[in-house]
């Protein structure tokens, strides 16, 4: 089938998924993947498996864009107006999301074992560390529809959005420790400096070309003087793409590198308000339609039943890792009670991020024994707390008195 074709119908079938979504309550993300479920190869069948195995410069691209979004969040001044109290709330969160979901799977792991394999160093702990990685984030869109919806107004909701907007650089961070240290568990290199060191190289590597490449951007867009929309979205694709490229190429990382050049062009950049706006505009419509429904593509079938347990094991998992950081986090900022009980039900929803970062493990041979069964694990989860996310805001922000309905 010409690849063309696939490409509208992938455009086309994500596009009515996620109005169907939205006709019925549900966040526009879940309608996407599920649209790309329903053109599975493994399901009826409508895109051929030799597509959705050549999809990974579309997936690339549209992390070049989702990732700077996700650096233009960290406004420097915005972080000065945080206080201790979501500064707290965030890292403790975060954090312990990613270290009892990562524990927490690897009792799982010990009783019940869904891998061919048993090697603790080899598996056990490099696919812990990676799941434990991708609970950290948390999609605050769903959230955010309810708070619009309802008009909800207080401590609660505006600590969950400011905790919200952080949790996905976090995640970013996580992900890239996780990663670096799960390659050198599978590859079972001996402890040598070089191997050490290695996974900080390739982060600060990443955050050092980010920032070159962002000064770069600013400088350009300095220059050019023109206010057409289409001029800086060429510059601004042109200088992502060219840094996630560059970072592949010199083996260092891809995801903070474009982080990174968001964060120095939200920051330093004089005309970082159109900038973004032109990126919400023209590019963010696109870009997730395809990117969730080509997540759908990408579920396998096959290992598909054996990781339900493991899916609800890892929403579980971080549950309570959410909860225990938000009232750890509260306690430490000597929050009111309400928000130490209620932000986490606004937390729970996850998307784009967090899919993007199961789609660029997938991409990476050394993990290609257990790569299938993250993204379906991420993709099930994903569904599942996109789902149940807007009705445990809706439930902690009534709870709260945030909300009359």
């Amino acid at each position: 089938m010409d690849t063309t074709l696939l490409f509208g119908l992938i455009l086309f079938a994500g596009f009515i998924g996620g109005e169907l979504a939205k006709l019925v309550g549900l966040p526009k993300v879940t309608g996407y993947i599920l649209a790309g479920i329903f053109l599975n190869p493994g399901f009826f069948g409508v895109i051929p498996v030799e597509f959705t195995d050549n999809t990974n410069v579309l997936t690339n691209m549209a992390l070049s864009f989702i990732t700077f979004s996700v650096g233009g969040s960290l406004l420097f001044p915005k972080l000065k107006e945080m206080g201790k109290e979501i500064l707290y709330i965030t890292l403790l969160e975060a954090e312990l999301a990613f270290l009892i979901t990562a524990g927490g799977l690897l009792v799982f792991f010990y009783f019940m074992n869904p891998f061919s394999g048993n090697s603790f160093i080899g598996l056990f702990l490099p696919v812990a560390l990676l799941l434990g990685s991708l609970a950290s984030p948390t999609d605050p869109s769903a959230t955010l529809a309810v708070k619009t919806e309802f008009k909800a107004k207080g401590p609660v909701m505006s600590t969950i959005m400011g905790v919200a907007v952080f949790d996905d650089v976090l995640g970013i961070v996580n992900y890239s420790l996780a990663t670096a240290v799960a390659v050198a568990l599978i590859s079972q290199e001996p402890v040598v400096f070089s191997t050490v060191i290695q996974p900080f190289l390739s982060i600060a590597g990443g955050v050092v070309l980010g920032i070159g490449f962002g000064m770069l951007l600013n400088f350009i867009t300095g220059l050019v003087k023109r206010e057409e929309d289409g001029v800086l979205l060429v510059i601004l694709a042109g200088i992502l793409f060219i840094t996630f490229g560059v970072a592949g190429y010199l083996n260092i990382d891809e995801l903070l590198a474009t982080m990174t050049v968001g964060v120095v062009v939200v920051n330093f950049n004089p005309r970082q308000d159109a900038i973004f706006r032109v990126l919400e505009r023209y590019t963010d419509e696109i870009i997730f339609t395809l990117f969730f429904t080509i997540s759908g593509l990408k579920l396998n079938f096959d290992s598909l039943g054996s990781v339900y347990w493991l899916v609800l094991a890892f929403i579980i998992f971080r549950f309570a890792g959410k909860a225990l950081g938000v009232f750890g986090g509260g306690l430490l900022a000597h929050s009111p009670k309400v928000v130490r009980r209620d932000v986490t039900g606004g937390l729970l929803p996850q998307g784009g991020i967090v899919v993007g970062l199961a789609l660029m493990m997938n991409q990476n041979p050394v993990f290609s024994e257990f790569s299938d069964l993250i993204l379906n694990v991420v993709l099930g989860a994903t569904i599942i707390h996109e789902l149940l996310g807007p009705v445990a805001a809706k439930m902690s922000l009534k709870n709260a008195g945030e909300i009359n309905s």
